[in-house]
Formats: structure tokens, C-alpha cells, sequence
């Protein structure tokens, strides 16, 4: 049995945790669900009730344990199966403000906006936890602007989520092509697991389509 069970959707954030998976060279089993079918049966809902993707069950002495949302099976893994990707002491207040930033306030912005709500009024914007979404798209840039990586110069695990949502922005619009985002989301494309991972992900969206 392999170390870690992986379920995912090709079409889903499971794209971030397999990219995950492959930087921390884990040895795992993806078992593939289905939309509408596999994904709302009661053997997937006794695993993560909301019935959504992605997934991780850790195989391990003791018994197995269940991790889901993104940013937590990221950081989980490093933890587990690649603690070079963690940061070091001094890397720890950035690697932990922008991997929440990230999960938190950039994803309920670009939530929002695509659900064509962004508040307008202050008095609203000050009871939500991310403002508005240009407040909120101004503050990313401004943390990532003059780094290579969320920890300065060297690439983390929090670079894999937060890299997730800038690739995906600038590629889909829901992040604005500036020059802060399109640099980190290059240099993190060029990477070795990136491409791995997306590589999986592109043939099996491929084969889905083709039936």
C-alpha cells in the first residue's frame, strides 16, 4: 500500500495537492471521482463530508488520518513526507501569512467577485474578512513584490498554494496580469513536480473528454 491515498477530480483543486504530492515525492494512490456519482456516495462522504475534492488519507503507524482543504494537505505534507519544503524559523511569519492570506482572505475576494458580489460600501467591506476584492488584490501584490518565493529566496511548500491561485488567476482573469504575479507564476511553471503533476492532470482531463 502506498504511503497516502489521493482522491481527486482532474478538473478541481486536487491539481494543487498532486502538485503537492510531486514536490514532496510522496509515494501515493490517486483513486479518481466522479461529479454527480462517485464524489456524493457514502463511502467518499464517510472521508470528507462535504463531498468535495480533493483528499489525503496518510497510511500510517496507529492508523490512518484524514486531511482535506488545500492549504492544510500542503502543509501537512511537508510536514509528513518533505520537511525541507517547511520553513525555517526566521521564514516561518511570511511562510504562514501568505499561505493563509491565500486560503483566507484572496480566496473569499475572488469568490465573491465571481459571484458578482464585491462590496462597495465601506461599512460592508469593514464586516468582511477581505475588504473588497481590489483592497485584497493590491495587498497580494504588495507582500509578493521583491521575492522570488513566499520566503524570500527559497521555494517552500506555501509556494504551492499560493502559486496555485496566482498561476490559476492570471491564466483565468481572476487575478489581474501584473508584474509581480506573471514573474512567481513563471518561475514556479518552470518547476520539475509542477509539470509532472499538471502533465497527470492534462491526460486524464484528455481521456475524460474523449469518453
Amino acid at each position: 500500500m502506498a504511503d497516502y491515498t489521493f482522491y481527486t477530480n482532474p478538473m478541481s483543486r486536487g491539481q494543487i495537492v498532486r502538485w503537492a504530492l510531486h514536490e514532496a515525492q510522496a509515494d501515493y494512490e490517486q483513486v479518481l471521482l466522479t461529479y454527480g456519482g462517485t464524489i456524493a456516495e457514502p463511502a467518499y462522504l464517510a472521508i470528507n463530508p462535504m463531498g468535495k475534492v480533493p483528499a489525503l488519507v496518510h497510511h500510517r503507524e496507529g492508523g490512518d488520518r484524514i486531511i482535506t482543504e488545500c492549504a492544510a494537505i500542503c502543509h501537512y505534507l511537508a510536514e509528513t513526507a518533505a520537511p525541507a519544503l517547511l520553513a525555517h524559523d526566521a521564514e516561518k511569519s511570511e511562510y504562514f501569512r501568505l499561505l493563509f492570506f491565500a486560503a483566507g482572505p484572496l480566496e473569499q475576494a475572488i469568490t465573491a467577485r465571481n459571484m458578482g458580489w464585491d462590496p462597495a460600501e465601506p461599512e460592508k467591506q469593514a464586516t468582511t474578512g477581505f475588504g473588497s476584492y481590489e483592497r485584497t488584490v493590491d495587498a497580494f501584490e504588495t507582500l509578493l513584490q521583491g521575492r522570488d518565493f513566499v520566503c524570500g529566496e527559497r521555494f517552500t511548500m506555501a509556494d504551492v498554494y499560493v502559486g496555485s491561485q496566482v498561476i490559476w488567476g492570471v491564466q483565468f482573469g481572476t487575478l489581474p496580469k501584473r508584474p509581480a504575479f506573471e514573474a512567481y507564476a513563471s518561475r514556479l511553471t518552470e518547476r520539475t513536480a509542477y509539470i509532472e503533476a499538471k502533465a497527470i492532470d492534462a491526460k486524464l482531463i484528455e481521456e475524460n473528454a474523449n469518453g
